[in-house]
């Protein structure tokens, strides 16, 4: 019997009691520091270490690591595939903290010729597959005739193919579009806002500088008076993660919060393509969770906005029970692709439009970069080296292999994620019994 190497121990955050969590058992306790202390010397005496097989034969561990392995990736194989389509990268706004505008994609858009072969491609490659499609940009609500029908015909086909559709948008021309989005099967519609309207104007303007929060809000109860869900995102740094309780009670307000058509993410402002002007003001993923923590403890409503992860914390908190291992958390090439106008095919979001990422093309013909694809698919944490003995490695799943590239230079690399201590802020913010 040994101690099992996935077993994650820590004090909970502003407590006197710790956790003990197993991510391959699928277990997770609240236990005393005295009982912490048998564990540190060794001492595996306490029934609940074998009831629960926290304390298990090495050959037990190993056949039982195996058999989830498989049950993950044959999940996986049956899995919904998001499928990213980019019009165009042209968008209305200025942010202060854009990273497309570092591409040389020209103001182009898309072709009627281009869409048929789209569909046509998706249809093929992800027969027997259920399948959703996300327009993305740039900006994809843009105003103008043009534009207005090019989103049209996407949703059009869609429709006829029985596919849902979400769009990523800044939410300036919602208004303008919903006659449009009335026609098809819309899953949801995802716009952000960064505060309140001082702290968001001056950081997500129009060209030229004029303001933006207003219309956004306008846009957000009209897409709640028509029945279409919102995901609202705020991007978050630490320029403007004071706004978060102002925003929150701003939703709760507008009874935003109170429709099942209304969801929230947090976004961390992070360094993903290149240096930004002032990247003094972005988080670490820790830091960002850390002052979360602070601000949830002391503004409730922030919880009845927005319930942050913690990791596995408030999957532990909501379900009552642990979700399944989870050895990879890149859904690039899996669950995920991206294509954009220009033909080319991407691994996802984090590499859509950077030429040099580029997997394929699918228009004006059908080309794939074998290899390139296989190393995406191959990765999880079975084949990065840095995770193989890594005890939270199921729970944290090697990470995003976009960044893992952009540090490493290998998406066979690690991003690690701050498990443990994110677990420690959750159970203490979740678990406060």
């Amino acid at each position: 019997m040994y101690f099992s190497k996935h077993n994650i121990l820590s004090r909970i955050k502003d407590s006197d009691s710790f956790f003990i969590l197993n991510p391959l058992l699928q277990q997770a306790d609240i236990i005393t520091a005295d009982e912490v202390k048998k564990i540190v010397a060794h001492d595996y005496s306490l029934p609940a270490l074998a009831e629960k097989k926290y304390i298990l034969p090495i050959e037990e561990e190993s056949k039982l690591y195996r058999q989830k392995y498989l049950e993950f990736i044959d999940t996986r194989e049956t899995d919904e595939v998001q499928l990213f389509f980019v019009p165009w990268y042209t968008c209305n706004f200025a942010c202060s903290y854009c990273f497309q505008d570092e591409y040389t994609n020209p103001n182009n858009i898309s072709s009627p010729e281009l869409i048929d072969s789209f569909f046509s491609y998706i249809q093929t490659a992800f027969a027997g597959r259920q399948k959703y499609i996300t327009i993305f940009g740039g900006e994809p609500l843009l105003p103008g005739a043009q534009y207005k029908e090019i989103i049209s015909t996407i949703i059009h086909k869609a429709t006829e193919q029985h596919m849902d559709i979400a769009i990523v948008t800044n939410g300036y021309h919602i208004v303008d579009y919903i006659d449009i989005l009335q026609t098809g099967h819309i899953r949801e519609i995802q716009v952000t806002l960064d505060g309140m309207q001082h702290m968001h104007d001056s950081r997500r303007m129009l060209r030229g500088g004029k303001p933006s929060f207003n219309t956004i809000v306008a846009g957000i109860d009209k897409l709640l008076e028509y029945k279409i869900p919102v995901n609202l995102r705020m991007v978050v740094d630490k320029e403007n993660i004071q706004e978060l309780p102002k925003l929150a009670q701003f939703a709760i307000d507008k009874g935003w919060t109170s429709s099942p058509l209304f969801k929230t993410q947090l976004g961390r402002n992070y360094e993903l393509h290149h240096c930004q002007t002032n990247n003094q003001r972005l988080y670490t993923r820790l830091e960002m969770y850390e002052d979360i923590y602070e601000l949830c403890k002391t503004n409730p409503e922030i919880l009845e906005f927005h319930k942050p992860a913690f990791s596995i914390s408030k999957f532990l908190w909501e379900q009552g029970e642990m979700p399944s291992p989870l050895y990879d958390s890149c859904t690039g090439t899996k669950t995920e692709w991206a294509f954009d106008y220009t033909g080319s095919i991407y691994a996802c979001t984090a590499t859509v439009g950077k030429t040099e990422e580029r997997l394929g093309t699918f228009f004006p013909e059908i080309s794939l970069n074998t290899n390139d694809i296989e190393e995406w698919q191959e990765r999880d944490v079975l084949s990065i080296d840095a995770c193989k003995q890594c005890n939270v490695q199921l729970a944290c799943g090697g990470g995003c292999a976009a960044v893992a590239k952009n540090n490493h230079g290998s998406v066979l690399a690690h991003d690690c994620r701050p498990i443990t201590e994110l677990l420690e802020l959750g159970i203490g913010l979740y678990f406060k019994e």
